[in-house]
């Protein structure tokens, strides 16, 4: 599919995805389509419920029949009602907020540095001739190997733990947006220049940056995941008094391991729709310009 902008005399310059004619066609795209069969879907769905339901009876039956103790392995009805108990607490609300900050504050700091340096970088090769030995040598660092100086430069606050979230996060980020801002074909940019977009402030607003989205969205998806799991880890060193890692890792001092099983499932719930959710918006608001080029 080719990428270019249309110049209007009356609207002025926008994306080659706004412009009505492509509506049009992508409605008729669309309409080609072959819908999919909704019983498959659900076979589909009913197939993943089967799988957690074996996997929860396999779990069951180790933990209570084989190992019969709790502290190796707890079985799903002891997690469960560690379950209820710490909902009874109400601790595990005030530790999803305290983490969802954390969590907010490295992403987002992550996002706001990285799309930019991305940007740059893939745009001019200059940048990428000064900045890419310095990421290159600070990306291999872990983020756990950052958390002395997090506690010397922000203390024990929870700025330090969004410091270590968004060391974890912001590599991915940077080379995503990198690479994508590489992948746009020269002749997108010079069809641009063509047609009266002539700054680079505008080619890369109306040129590049749709044509890297893509890219750019995948950086995204693996920063947050990466974050979410940097998350445990940025808060063991005592940031807060609540937080879903710090509980974590307290509960195992506790030797809880039914309320430490409690909070790994929440962790990986909470991973999974947060991935979903970005997913979804993403894919309905920016790149719906790609349904049907994939059947």
């Amino acid at each position: 599919m080719t990428l270019f902008i249309i110049k209007d005399t009356k609207a002025g310059i926008y994306p080659w995805y706004n412009h009505p004619l492509y509506e049009k066609l992508r409605q008729k795209n669309e309409d080609r389509i072959p819908m999919s069969n909704p019983a498959r879907i659900n076979k589909n769905r009913l197939l993943g419920v089967l799988a957690v339901v074996l996997g929860l009876i396999f779990w069951e039956v180790i933990a209570a029949v084989i190992i019969r103790y709790p502290f190796i392995l707890p079985s799903p009805t002891d997690v469960f009602s560690a379950f209820v108990d710490l909902l009874k607490n109400g601790t595990l609300f005030l530790d999803f907020e305290a983490s969802l900050v954390h969590f907010g504050i490295g992403l987002g700091a992550a996002l706001l540095i990285g799309i930019p340096i991305g940007i740059a970088m893939g745009w001019s090769r200059r940048f990428d001739a000064f900045l890419d030995p310095i990421i290159e040598i600070l990306r291999p660092i872990p983020p756990l190997a950052w958390i002395p100086f997090a506690i010397i430069w922000f203390g024990l606050t929870i700025y330090s733990a969004g410091f270590v979230i968004f060391i974890g996060s912001v590599f991915p980020v940077i080379i995503n947006t990198y690479s994508g801002f590489r992948s746009v074909p020269r002749i997108f940019v010079e069809a641009g220049k063509m047609l009266g977009c002539t700054k680079n402030r505008a080619l890369i607003r109306y040129i590049a940056f749709p044509a890297a989205l893509p890219s750019v969205a995948a950086g995204i998806r693996i920063a947050t995941g990466i974050a979410w799991m940097c998350l445990v880890a940025a808060e063991l060193f005592g940031v807060s008094n609540y937080g879903l890692g710090k509980n974590l890792w307290q509960y195992y001092n506790l030797h809880r391991m039914d309320c430490v099983v409690v909070y790994m499932l929440i962790l990986g719930l909470i991973g999974l729709l947060v991935d979903m959710m970005f997913r979804y918006y993403i894919d309905r608001h920016f790149l719906k310009w790609r349904t049907g080029e994939v059947v």
